[in-house]
């Protein structure tokens, strides 16, 4: 599609002294018109609005293939304002969606055969949860939307159905107070929208217990993957350039194919509790031990390396042993805590609390193991 094909009006961006005061002025949808989830426009009182395709295509699979990898993942992004599933009219439901496009796939793949509107809030490319955390899901960013799209010019209809998961961020007696708009809270799980707007915005109790499943966990794990890729060249140079400072102070022949052989064969134990704290911890999560997710990774850091240290064959020292058992219980310990934003297994305070505990023990812990591991080099 062109540029110039759909033109929607444009609305001031700012929040007005009321949320009801929608006016002509700066709000763009940064060309919403050219992205291939937009299947054409309805005309509306307040001028056209997009309408959006219910069935994901190839470029929706791989965006969300690349964004659960890491690439380009900030910027995975929908453009705020107001889209239509369907035909809407004046009376339809306003569901409230975050930004982020793997959230608003996961909604608007569940409308088929909906007739409604979507009211997509800026949160700054995060998912509904951590936004609500974080505030960019919060009560003047729906206030703010509300107006800038001109929803009470729209609907008869004065409610906004807002996910379950952004209950932390809204306060909705507020969002009432300032523009009329009734807040109500829908169900976990997108996939039971349609059931819960068939009875009537009525959520019985399986729609409200948030799950975290194994699948659940484990789709978090390959952009924690990735993340790491940098911190591990910078940890097998450091290897790779204590392997050479022993050999020139033991007098022997620099031989660089040795060398590197040596430096990934000294990495594969830090290398394996990447892995045993962005994966194992968050596939093993109930059945560790324990509620600080620290925890968890450290009790799983500790047995990976008792057993590396026992396998047969393995020469180490007291330094190296020493090293084994402080650096890679503090990588897993560390790297679980990347889950905590994703878990039902904790609340914010908790992770407040757990944050100002673990994490100077992970860093005292981690240096006195490079120290101890620095030392084996040479003693």
């Amino acid at each position: 599609m062109s540029e110039g094909q759909f033109k929607l009006p444009m609305v001031d961006n700012h929040q007005s002294d009321s949320c009801c005061a929608g006016k002509e002025g700066a709000f763009d949808y940064r060309n919403a018109a050219e992205e291939s989830w937009v299947t054409g426009q309805i005309e509306t009182a307040v001028g056209p609005v997009y309408r959006i395709a219910t069935i994901l295509d190839y470029r929706d699979l791989l965006g969300s293939f690349k964004a659960r990898w890491g690439v380009g993942r900030m910027g995975y992004t929908v453009p705020p304002g107001l889209y239509a599933a369907g035909n809407p009219g004046q009376r339809s439901p306003v569901l409230v969606s975050a930004n982020y496009k793997l959230s608003f796939d996961s909604l608007r793949r569940e409308l088929s055969g909906l007739d409604l509107w979507i009211l997509v809030i800026d949160t700054k490319g995060i998912n509904v949860w951590c936004a609500a955390g974080k505030g960019t899901f919060g009560t003047e960013e729906v206030i703010r939307m509300v107006s800038a799209t001109r929803l009470p010019e729209l609907l008869s209809n004065k409610t906004l159905i807002m996910p379950q998961l952004s209950a932390p961020g809204v306060t909705s007696f507020e969002v009432r107070r300032s523009c009329g708009f009734k807040v109500i809270f829908g169900p976990v799980r997108a996939a039971d929208i349609s059931a819960f707007l068939k009875v009537g915005n009525r959520a019985d109790p399986v729609m409200r217990r948030t799950h975290f499943g194994l699948l659940d966990r484990v789709v978090l794990t390959p952009v924690e993957l990735t993340a790491l890729v940098k911190p591990l060249a910078y940890f097998t140079l450091f290897l790779f350039l204590l392997n050479l400072a022993s050999v020139i102070l033991a007098g022997d022949i620099i031989q660089p194919a040795f060398l590197i052989r040596q430096s990934f064969s000294d990495l594969v134990p830090f290398l394996i509790a990447l892995l045993v704290g962005a994966v194992f911890v968050p596939a093993l999560l109930p059945f560790i031990p324990g509620r600080a997710l620290s925890w968890k990774g450290l009790v799983l850091g500790l047995v990976w390396a008792g057993i590396y240290r026992g396998l047969p064959g393995l020469e180490a020292g007291l330094l190296e042993t020493a090293s084994y058992f402080l650096i890679i219980p503090a990588i897993t310990a560390f790297l679980s805590m990347n889950f905590t934003g994703s878990t039902t297994y904790t609340s914010l305070s908790g992770v407040v609390k757990e944050m100002k505990i673990a994490l100077p023990l992970i860093m005292t812990a981690a240096g006195l193991g490079l120290i101890a591991l620095t030392l084996s080099y040479f003693v």
